[in-house]
């Protein structure tokens, strides 16, 4: 699959999608918050880019397209995590990791979540991808 990037209003715009499961130009626009300031041309727009991009597909109701999801929200948030990491971080997980904890901090609950994640991962077979690390 060819890499795809989204802008952030894009992912705005598909966010909705998928929250509604599908949708029409007018319909995503009644979505979005008056304060964003986005007329329905701009949302035709940005659905028009992300069904070039592959995100969405279209099906004519009448004379109105209405969008759907072409792909898994979930295969979406690899796709742009993979993309961040690897432009600020050399697709090296372990600063990014860093990073977080040293900027945002973590609760003594979120340690205890934490380690009782790592735990469970000391469980399972290592899963190396050449994107990760090596000590």
């Amino acid at each position: 699959m060819a890499k795809r990037t989204l802008a952030r209003s894009e992912l705005e715009i598909a966010r909705i999608v998928w929250e509604l499961g599908e949708a029409t130009v007018r319909q995503v626009s009644g979505e979005l918050p008056e304060e964003r300031g986005i007329d329905f041309w701009t949302v035709q727009t940005y659905l028009r880019r992300l069904k070039d991009k592959g995100y969405l597909d279209t099906r004519k109701v009448g004379r109105s397209n209405v969008y759907l999801p072409a792909v898994d929200p979930d295969t979406v948030v690899t796709e742009v995590t993979d993309d961040f990491i690897d432009q600020l971080f050399d697709g090296q997980t372990m600063p990014l990791f860093q990073h977080l904890i040293d900027s945002r901090g973590l609760t003594r609950d979120e340690i205890d979540e934490l380690q009782e994640t790592l735990d469970q991962l000391k469980k399972r077979p290592i899963k190396r991808t050449s994107k990760s690390s090596t000590k």
